[in-house]
This record gives C-alpha cells, sequence and structure tokens, in this order.
C-alpha cells in the first residue's frame, strides 16, 4: 500500500497489504496523486461516507509500465507556456500597466483552456421541456456545491440538497418522456387515419428505437470465419451469383391438361347440392 492511498486501513485492509507484500504485488491505485473524488470506487447509501475499496494489484516486475494519463494536463501546460513566451516581451515594457498585464495574462489562459481541454459539449434530448433543463442546470450547481465544501457539515447539507434535486430531476425527466410517447401515439393515431403511412413508419421507427441487429461472420463454404474485406464481398457476389443463376433449371411445360368441355351432369347435380337454402344459383 503506497502513500497515495485513500482512508485508514483496517484489519481486512493489513491481511490484504500482507497478502501483496508476500507475492511481490504493487496496489497501483495508491501510486499517484489525485484528488479524492477520483481515488473514491465507494458510496454508503446515504452519501457520508467515501471510500476506496477497490484495488488492482500487478506484480512488481511491471512496475514501471504503470504511468499516469495526464496528457491533457501536459498539453494545456505546454500550449499555455508557448503563450506566455509570446506575451513575454509585452510584459516587460515600462509602458504597460498591471491591470493591461493582467488582461493578457487572463486571456492566454482562458483562451488556452477552450483550445486544450474546452467543454464536453451535451445534447438533451427533443422532448425534454426547459422547467427540466433548469432543474439540471440546478442539478449541477448542487454538485458543485459539494465539491467545494469546506466543512463536514457544509458536505453533508448540500449532498442533501442534492440528493433531493436529483429526485425531482429523475420525476420531471419521466414526466416529459411519458408526454412525449403519449404525443408520439396520438399523431400516429392521426396518421393512420389519414392514410399517411410514411409519417406512420417515422413515428414507429422512433418509438421502437435503433435497434441493429448484432453482426454475424461471413463464412466460407467450407464454414471456416472470412475475416478480410475484400474476401467477404467476393464471397457475397459467389453467393448470390448461386442464387439468382441456378443450374439445370426445368423447363415449364408448355400446354397445361385443363378440361374446357361442357360440364357434365353429376357435375352440375354437386354444384346444386351446395347452394344454401333460399338461394338462387
Amino acid at each position: 500500500m503506497r502513500r497515495q492511498g485513500l482512508g485508514e486501513r483496517n484489519e481486512n485492509g493489513d491481511k490484504f497489504a500482507h497478502l501483496c507484500a508476500f507475492n511481490k504485488l504493487v496496489i497501483d491505485g495508491t501510486i499517484f496523486p489525485h484528488k479524492r473524488i477520483h481515488k473514491t470506487t465507494w458510496t454508503s447509501p446515504d452519501h457520508t461516507t467515501q471510500n476506496q475499496i477497490d484495488h488492482i494489484c500487478i506484480n512488481k516486475t511491471f512496475r514501471r509500465t504503470i504511468k499516469d494519463d495526464t496528457n491533457k494536463l501536459n498539453n494545456f501546460k505546454l500550449a499555455l507556456s508557448n503563450k506566455f513566451q509570446v506575451f513575454h516581451d509585452l510584459l516587460n515594457e515600462e509602458k504597460t500597466t498591471v491591470k493591461s498585464n493582467w488582461k493578457e495574462i487572463k486571456e492566454a489562459i482562458t483562451s488556452t483552456y477552450h483550445e486544450v481541454l474546452s467543454h464536453k459539449k451535451h445534447h438533451h434530448k427533443e422532448w425534454i421541456t426547459v422547467d427540466t433543463l433548469d432543474k439540471i442546470q440546478e442539478r449541477r450547481n448542487k454538485k458543485a456545491a459539494i465539491n467545494v465544501s469546506r466543512t463536514r457539515a457544509e458536505e453533508v447539507k448540500a449532498q442533501a440538497e442534492y440528493t433531493e434535486v436529483n429526485k425531482q430531476v429523475k420525476r420531471s425527466i419521466r414526466t416529459d418522456k411519458r408526454k412525449n410517447v403519449e404525443d408520439l401515439a396520438t399523431t400516429a393515431e392521426k396518421a393512420a387515419r389519414e392514410g399517411n403511412m410514411r409519417q406512420l413508419y417515422d413515428i414507429t421507427k422512433k418509438l421502437s428505437g435503433n435497434r441493429r441487429k448484432p453482426e454475424r461472420p461471413v463464412k466460407s463454404k467450407e464454414g471456416e470465419v472470412i475475416t478480410n474485406i475484400e474476401e467477404q464481398r467476393n464471397r457475397w457476389v459467389e453467393h448470390f451469383k448461386e442464387l439468382l443463376n441456378p443450374l439445370n433449371i426445368e423447363a415449364a411445360p408448355t400446354g397445361l391438361p385443363i378440361n374446357v368441355g361442357p360440364p357434365t351432369i353429376e357435375e352440375i347435380s354437386m354444384v346444386i347440392r351446395r347452394i344454401k337454402s333460399g338461394k338462387t344459383a
């Protein structure tokens, strides 16, 4: 167990540490420094207790192969350093003021942030109402309040508020989704009455979802799986050629044995017996 582990070690933790030491294992989740929120792997149902209970162990021989993923951070530092290099001469000029210097520094940091890190774009469903979007934004604010809490009491209070808002968001989303389905069903009924098959098909497809059939491997005649794309295409060509151009097709008979003579007395009698009572022939 390295120094970057989270929480206090209990009896089970001691047993686990001894097991790793005996088998020459390294707990990789305790090697690199990270924020507490990134270390926790378990949260209690009441959101009051967080701990690191899930671990991945590897042999000490492969310890050097474990790397901390800091690509984005390093790219940000490099881009920011390049921008500050450009502003270096400008900041050393005597005519510049503290206000102008701060403006340039702020612009360099914010522009680099948007270029390298940027914000993740969230695409919400078109049926989600504005009221629900407001609740979602409020939930984000409550989540941010949890992360910036300085005391345990503040964190518990913020967590309780977040839990309540989260329930409201889920309830509001369910209501919006139910209303959207009802509206689509009403529109589909109207399209069916009017004979608008195109609109009915589109609505049915939207309600059923985009479920794709699982892809099945292409096999040769011998039953072997073909992985090469070009060979798969050739196999499809071969398959359809055999399917659409079969050999030894029997010619259709030119004349069929059809009796075109006048009906016999027996045939007429049989037809009359089959007629229901009260019906004319």
